[in-house]
């Protein structure tokens, strides 16, 4: 697709450049995801015009093959900070919305090729960012549940908790099947779709006290207080086929999506948090090698 080189030849925005920021306001973009040396990373915005893309003479500049020398622009048009498609290869989306251009709202969620950034605008943003900056040691930023670091300090938790008053912990592991070839297939901002979507559906299910977190790249865990194997079983059949029954779509392309599920149990067995994972996820192999799509345990 077209990337125009000249900026202001193709998308002049006169006006944008004389406006004052929403009244007092201050406002930013913070990196949330992937994960590496940006994350975290706040970018005061401007009232000018500011562009991002791959290009070094942007504003915000993001090293990725799947963002566009001039991906998009950021302006002021009357009291709100707009954000705008720069006919992009891959697209500009707005809360998992693609979006040709769009005002933005306190908390909305940018996505510029695998480059997900949080606006925050405000009185306090200083305080808006600290908490986001927290909020990204707990949660995973591209799906929104729980990363790993949250669930092995939960796991500790509840299995000594579990073994100081014999109270049945289960445990379910599973990832995606095939995933690599979603990626090769469809592209790897497909794949990214396929994780969110899929968090999106298992999070509906899941009930408050329980421990969903994507445990790493298309792989997710789920801890289960208080249940024991055979609700466990019964739980992860239940994902199983809501996985299979949803149709995951992307740019209008129907991507069929399965998982295979590990299941175990600490059966008052005095496991470690470690041992219990292991077992876990030798279920799940298990069940990738009796042809995916299934549970064990």
């Amino acid at each position: 697709m077209y990337e125009p080189d000249d900026i202001e030849s193709k998308t002049r925005v006169t006006d944008a450049l004389t406006f004052e920021p929403p009244e007092s306001h201050q406002d930013a973009l913070v990196h949330i995801y992937p994960p590496g040396t940006d994350m975290g990373r706040k970018h005061e915005l401007s009232p000018k015009m500011m562009t991002i893309g791959r290009d070094q003479a942007n504003n915000i500049v993001i090293n990725s093959d799947s963002v566009s020398r001039r991906h998009a622009r950021l302006t002021i048009e009357g009291r709100k900070r707009v954000v705008t498609d720069l006919q992009s290869t891959n697209g500009t989306y707005v809360n998992n919305r693609q979006i040709l251009s769009q005002e933005l709202e306190n908390g909305d969620q940018i996505k510029i090729g695998d480059t997900i950034f949080k606006y925050l605008m405000g009185n306090d943003v200083e305080s808006a960012y600290h908490e986001e900056i927290y909020r990204m040691t707990i949660k995973d930023g591209l799906t929104e549940i729980y990363n790993k670091r949250y669930f092995l300090e939960a796991l500790e938790r509840e299995m000594s908790r579990a073994q100081r008053y014999q109270r049945p912990l289960s445990m379910l592991m599973f990832d995606v099947d095939f995933f690599k070839r979603i990626n090769d297939k469809y592209g790897h901002l497909a794949g990214d779709y396929v994780l969110q979507a899929l968090a999106r559906v298992i999070s509906t299910r899941s009930r408050r006290e329980e421990i969903f977190a994507r445990y790493g790249g298309e792989e997710f865990a789920i801890l289960l207080p208080e249940t024991n194997a055979e609700g466990a079983l019964e739980l992860a059949d239940q994902l199983r086929q809501r996985v299979a029954g949803y149709t995951f779509i992307f740019e209008g392309e129907e991507i069929p999506v399965t998982v295979s599920i590990g299941v175990a149990d600490t059966c008052g067995d005095p496991l470690t948090p470690n041992e219990l994972i292991q077992k876990a996820d030798a279920k799940m192999y298990q069940a990738k090698g009796d042809g995916r799509n299934c549970v064990r345990g």
